[in-house]
């Protein structure tokens, strides 16, 4: 699987002669996103079924599971239809997960959002064969309700305590009864590990139903953040309206503390919990627990603070003792995927995992006794996806950006490492694999070609498209917008860069057109990359602009030395390498020199920022939305894992931070923030419009009242895009 240059260069032709340019029709923002003209249509709820030559999928509207056979696409049946239902009790399906023998269903009706990931909601029981539904709980909204292995009992998360409901008394028992909110979680992680560690479930039914294993987050020495909400609509109808509420929750800054995490296993058979050994250690983190195929064996991974160390612990489940059992380390941290793809194998003698150990993200095999079997992938080119293991094929799938940093497909390898690609041609391909893997759902999309859902055999057999988008391709065709190019091109330092360019419907490459830069730039992002979307970028161009976008050093898809040589200075290379684009930008004939601007979100907001006072008034334009300006403000695990503390590194996260330069700002800077941004807080901005005011510095802010990192419901997005065309519109 060697990378060829070949890609690059066919890339950039198929999207210059996918839609040759003729007259374009215009299209507004309100067609892009209150009308969504441009959406994609997808396929939802995608669950393999147990025989594995069926699956179902969840209806756009919410309101039916159906039933489809893999060998002929067919639909066979509606598992369930609300239309059928006079009882309004369950208003939609948002998801759903079947009991072990796929007689009941387990059914979110709806949805209240607590933070990124996590969230309340009214489960409900569905009895397929009697067609009757039963609320899970009548004591509260519920979280995390998860079937046990054999289907008999629910276990759930209510106000911060576990509790299991047996299915066939209807008896809710709870197993914890010291949570409370702000001290204690049980079974769900607080605000840091759902954010940077990715999960929103903190316990494990062992594999027989037997046991469940589950963290606890002691959260009592973690300090509060507060955020002000303004609830009130009527002053003279509303007291919320004179006093605003303070919402507080535990949020660890860099260099702060975290909650003392600890495991526990309850038996349901005694009754009794058990604590787990993990170590004398407070200061370290528990990112996963995992039962492995022996019910008497579970696995807690443990990781150092600064996340250069993975051990695996080998628990007994009787008695909670542990001994380590694997050991990772690296010389910079451990990415998220590493322990994230740690997969046990069924033969209970072997487990699977990405490492970094040859410079490249690959699949390694180990024994049970932590020593390595051999590596199953090589070259140079990174795994981003494990999709899992066959036992009876004994094949590992994944996917991989083998042929390009650009592109993803689907690839086979096995137990002795001999490896296939499943997938042709360019575009980004992924897949959703049958319980029996004889099946996979193929999603394809490329730069110029909308998302394409197809159902394949094992052996590479199209069965059916299941959508083509067809529609949206024909509304395409209508509005003929321009879509990417890609480009390189090598900076002063010798780095060659990968970027895309989106120019107006009527370039003329003898006129000079002004320049945005879109970019997010942060550890293992990417943007440039060959797969379908369709957004803002494509509507500021429409308007006469030249979009660029270039992922700098320190994204993915291009090996460790790439993606971690920003660790202990985030921001540094970044704002060169987009100070750089900028540079060559410039040099273009077509591109107006004195009209280049930048622009990002989140991280994305860090480097427009740092791009403004460090860019020596290269760029005229820039905009910072919901933007760090300093590592100080932000939680420890993220941040750590790229920076260390800050006591132990105050020179990198200071002279890569915005504030410290507020006196070098040059052209003209719009923060933009959400009140009520609970990941990156509002702190950032205030803290850096304060010192562009006392070092003298004009620039514009907008603060969204209420709005958390994503600034959006109602008429928000709406407001803050046309907003931003505004000022492009006036400045640049």
């Amino acid at each position: 699987m060697k990378k060829t240059a070949l890609f690059l260069l066919l890339a950039i032709s198929l999207s210059s002669l996918a839609f040759a340019q003729s007259e374009s029709k215009p299209f507004t923002l309100e067609d892009l996103l209150k009308k969504r003209v441009f959406a994609s249509a997808s396929v939802y709820g995608i669950r393999s079924m147990n025989d594995g030559l069926h699956y179902t999928t969840l209806s756009s509207d919410y309101q039916k599971i159906e039933k489809f056979s893999y060998k002929t696409g067919q639909k066979v049946a509606d598992i369930l239809d609300l239309e059928q239902f006079e009882d309004d009790k369950v208003k939609m399906v948002v998801d759903y997960e079947f009991s072990a023998n796929e007689s009941k269903v387990l059914i979110q009706s709806d949805y209240e959002p607590l933070y990124r990931r996590s969230f309340k909601a009214n489960y409900f029981i569905y009895d397929i064969k009697s067609k009757e539904f039963t609320p899970l709980s009548v004591k509260g909204m519920q979280q995390l309700a998860t079937f046990s292995p054999d289907g008999s009992k629910i276990a759930f998360v209510r106000d911060n305590n576990i509790f299991i409901v047996d299915l066939t008394t209807g008896k809710e028992q709870a197993i914890t009864t010291d949570g409370k909110f702000n001290e204690i979680i049980n079974g769900a992680p607080d605000w840091v590990y759902e954010e940077e560690f990715s999960f929103n479930q903190a316990f494990e039914w062992s594999p027989d139903g037997k046991r469940l294993a589950y963290m606890k987050f002691d959260e009592r020495n973690v300090k509060m953040f507060g955020m002000t909400m303004f609830q009130g609509q009527n002053p003279a109808l509303d007291e919320n309206a004179l006093y605003p509420a303070n919402s507080q929750f535990k949020y660890p800054k860099a260099g702060e503390d975290n909650s003392i995490v600890t495991v526990h296993i309850y038996s349901l058979e005694s009754g009794n919990t058990i604590r787990v050994n993990v170590g004398p250690e407070k200061d370290q983190y528990i990112p996963r627990i995992r039962f492995t195929h022996d019910p008497s064996v579970l696995a807690v991974l443990r990781l150092n603070r600064l996340q250069n160390e993975l051990e695996i612990l080998k628990v007994n489940v009787s008695t909670g003792k542990s001994e380590v059992m694997f050991k990772e380390t690296n010389k910079y941290y451990l990415d998220e995927g590493n322990y994230d793809n740690i997969t046990f194998l069924p033969d209970g003698k072997h487990f699977v995992m990405t490492s970094e150990r040859d410079g490249w993200s690959h699949l390694y095999l180990f024994g049970m006794d932590g020593n390595l079997v051999r590596q199953l992938t090589s070259g140079e080119y990174d795994i981003t996806e494990f999709y899992g293991f066959d036992p009876k094929g004994k094949q590992f799938y994944y996917q991989a950006a083998g042929l390009s940093p650009l592109g993803r497909e689907i690839y086979t390898v096995d137990m002795d490492g001999k490896s296939k690609m499943l997938t042709s041609g360019n575009g980004t391909h992924s897949a959703e694999f049958s319980s029996t893997y004889k099946y996979y759902i193929h999603k394809w999309s490329s730069a110029v070609n909308p998302v394409i859902y197809t159902l394949y055999d094992a052996a590479g057999k199209k069965i059916r498209v299941l959508e083509d988008n067809q529609k949206l391709t024909e509304k395409l065709k209508e509005y003929n917008p321009r879509l990417k190019e890609f480009f390189t091109f090598t900076t002063s330092e010798g780095i060659t860069l990968n970027g895309f360019v989106i120019y107006p419907p009527d370039f003329d490459p003898s006129k000079k057109y002004p320049v945005l830069m879109n970019q997010y730039s942060g550890p293992n992002s990417q943007q440039v990359t060959d797969d379908w979307s369709f957004g803002f970028d494509e509507y500021i161009a429409s308007q006469g602009y030249i979009v660029m976008c270039v992922d700098p050093r320190g994204t993915g898809g291009r090996g460790e030395a790439f993606r971690k040589v920003t660790y202990l200075q985030l921001g540094k290379y970044e704002t060169i390498d987009q100070i750089e684009t900028a540079k060559h930008a410039s040099s273009l004939p077509y591109v107006d020199a004195g009209r280049i601007g930048i622009w990002g979100w989140s991280y994305g907001g860090f480097i427009s920022s740092s791009c403004m006072v460090k860019g020596d008034g290269i760029f005229s334009v820039g905009i910072a939305v919901a933007p760090v300006t300093s590592w100080r403000y932000y939680d420890n695990i993220y941040t750590e894992r790229f920076m260390r503390k800050p006591q132990d590194n105050p020179e990198g996260y200071d002279q890569n931070s915005p504030l410290f330069f507020a006196d070098k700002l040059q052209g003209k800077l719009f923060l933009i923030h959400g009140a009520a941004d609970d990941n990156v807080h509002v702190q950032n901005t205030m803290e850096f419009s304060e010192r562009l005011v006392q070092a003298g510095k004009q620039f514009d802010q907008m603060i969204y009242t209420n709005r958390n990192h994503g600034i959006y419901g109602g008429n928000t997005r709406m407001h803050l895009f046309t907003m931003i065309e505004e000022y492009l519109k006036r400045n640049l």
